[in-house]
């Protein structure tokens, strides 16, 4: 499929954004773990309180809800809650040969919608400004699916 090769930009394009979300994805994750260990709270299993080398002072209260992890928690849900979409509409969006500016605009807007609501989870701004930057990604992706149905369909 010459759609699927490193000479279509619209693929490169839809790569690099792809390996930027799959970054963003486990770095969040990654985070999540540096945020428990800096403030010894926020274990959620409970077998996370096991003595262990991570975790030499184990007490109960390390499982009670800590909102500086959480919110690196949720923020992990949110980011899988949406990136998989962009993935496969992304995927597929390739495939029906988009214009390369049209397809580049969507892939790399998406990238950054989505680092805008990563600053503006972390940095706890108003939902407001959260749902903003929510809202700019979803719509790339549902134009991304629609316009490909259409492609497909018509």
């Amino acid at each position: 499929m010459e759609q699927l090769t490193l000479e279509n930009p619209v693929f490169v394009a839809y790569l690099i954004a792809s390996a930027l979300m799959v970054l963003k994805v486990m770095g969040q994750g990654w985070m999540t773990v540096q945020r428990m260990l800096k403030v010894d709270a926020g274990l959620v299993n409970p077998e996370d309180i096991a003595p262990g080398p991570t975790n030499r002072n184990p007490r109960p209260e390390q499982l009670d809800h800590n909102d500086y992890v959480d919110r690196s928690r949720r923020m992990h849900r949110n980011d899988l809650e949406n990136i998989p979409g962009f993935w496969m509409a992304g995927f597929i969006y390739v495939v029906i040969g988009p214009p390369v500016l049209l397809a580049q605009i969507l892939f790399y807007g998406f990238v950054v919608a989505r680092m805008l609501h990563a600053w503006a989870y972390v940095t706890a701004k108003s939902h407001e400004v959260r749902a903003t930057f929510y809202t700019v990604g979803s719509l790339i992706v549902i134009f991304m699916a629609i316009h490909a149905l259409v492609v497909l369909v018509v």
